[in-house]
């Protein structure tokens, strides 16, 4: 079982920027694929980055490409997720998973673990 938990959201105004944080418990993270996903109030859950096991292979929402960046550190059990020139329709619950498979993946649907989810509020 693998526990994932976020940190790292907030409020933050238009054009701003932060970084979330998502620590994962267990021994065999750095053979997972991370991702990040978002959930904002009254629609579905959409795909925000994902990074394979090693860090060499990133891809993301064309929504965010540009201003988001997504890396981990294998050595800490954590993949991060910086956000710069946030806007407000961006407002949503970010959540952090893992997939038990060494290859990244777009799909909600392809991971195994999920965090609790961290709020990101951008005003405008």
């Amino acid at each position: 079982q693998v526990q994932l938990v976020e940190s790292g959201g907030g409020l933050v105004q238009a054009g701003g920027s932060l970084r979330l944080s998502c620590v994962a418990s267990g021994r065999a993270f750095s053979s997972y694929a991370m991702g990040w996903f978002r959930q904002a109030p009254g629609k579905e859950r959409e795909f925000v980055a994902t990074i394979n096991w090693s860090g060499g292979s990133t891809y993301y929402a064309d929504s965010v490409k540009g201003r988001f960046t997504i890396s981990r550190d294998n050595a800490k059990n954590t993949v991060y997720l910086q956000m710069n020139s946030l806007k407000p329709e961006e407002t949503a619950v970010y959540y952090c998973a893992a997939r038990t498979d060494y290859r990244s993946s777009t799909g909600a649907n392809d991971y195994d673990y999920w965090g609790q989810g961290t709020q990101v509020t951008v005003s405008s």
